[in-house]
């Protein structure tokens, strides 16, 4: 993947196709690069040095050697900021996860963390899911996680947590929730 930073623009080249976009470069820091994955439909991580993956690709899932643990990619679905994760989500990956769950809050809409591919969360990820329920609820939206991993879903259980967020079994039950109205719960295994 590479990034060009100019004066006034960055390019981006996707890590699958080698398709690449040019925008304006954000002002407040030359490595963040969420205005232009947002701009275009892309995905990936919140920083210049990626991964990032066009649109188009994104169909396709993880791209192939990316990270063990973290985020794959963030998507915006009409009024859902969807921020998906892979491998284990801990306090080496809890930066990421923060940018991208600010990032989401700045959007404004409702929230989906994807942990469907995720191993494991320890507690700085738990702490940051818990803070951005409480900024969307805060901002009038709704938060949901989708988790398929018993493991993840006996630490939700043993934390209380699940009867704070909202779980659902996958990301399509996740999205379905956050698309009607607020007494319908998610489809729920673990209830």
């Amino acid at each position: 993947m590479a990034v060009v930073l100019a004066a006034q623009l960055a390019t981006l080249t996707c890590d699958n196709c080698g398709d690449s976009v040019t925008g304006t470069r954000p002002l407040a820091d030359g490595e963040v690069v969420w205005t232009l994955l947002s701009e275009h439909g892309w995905g990936g991580s919140p920083l210049a040095d990626g991964p990032h993956r066009c649109a188009h690709c994104i169909r396709f899932g993880p791209t192939p050697g990316t990270p063990p643990g973290g985020i794959l990619g963030i998507e915006h679905l009409g009024g859902v900021t969807v921020v998906t994760t892979a491998g284990d989500v801990d306090l080496d990956t809890g930066d990421t996860l923060r940018m991208a769950l600010r990032h989401a809050a700045d959007m404004g809409g409702h929230v989906l963390v994807d942990l469907v591919r995720t191993d494991l969360i320890d507690s700085t990820a738990l702490g940051l899911l818990v803070r951005a329920h409480h900024d969307a609820v805060e901002r009038g939206a709704r938060f949901c996680v989708a988790v398929t991993s018993p493991l993840i879903r006996q630490v939700l259980q043993v934390t209380g947590l699940h009867d704070v967020l909202a779980v659902a079994d996958n990301r399509t039950a996740a999205l379905a929730y956050l698309a009607a109205d607020q007494s319908t719960a998610p489809t729920s295994a673990a209830s």
